[in-house]
């Protein structure tokens, strides 16, 4: 992983850390359902940008390396994890 990918998805994970601490603590104290529900999403949202920056960086680094590399069977399992992946987003 890129340097600067890889501390901006820590960064990020640290703080969707600490707002499922929060979730935790929210049901813990049996808060209202619904600000509840809405943390959830939130941690959600937050996963998948990390998730869309982790892809970026893969596709930037590795699919582009088995481009460039000339290999046709690299490409096609590279581009076939891409795909796996993305029908695998969308459930």
């Amino acid at each position: 992983m890129n340097t600067d990918a890889k501390t901006s998805c820590l960064k990020r994970l640290g703080r969707i850390e600490g707002q499922v601490r929060g979730l935790s603590r929210m049901v813990e104290d049996d808060r209202y359902c619904i600000d509840v529900v809405t943390q959830i999403a939130a941690v959600r949202a937050a996963l998948r940008r990390v998730e869309e920056e982790v892809l970026r960086d893969h596709v930037a680094h590795c699919v582009e390396h088995a481009i460039k590399s000339g290999d046709k069977a690299d490409q096609r399992k590279k581009i076939a994890e891409l795909m796996d992946v993305m029908a695998r987003a969308d459930r």
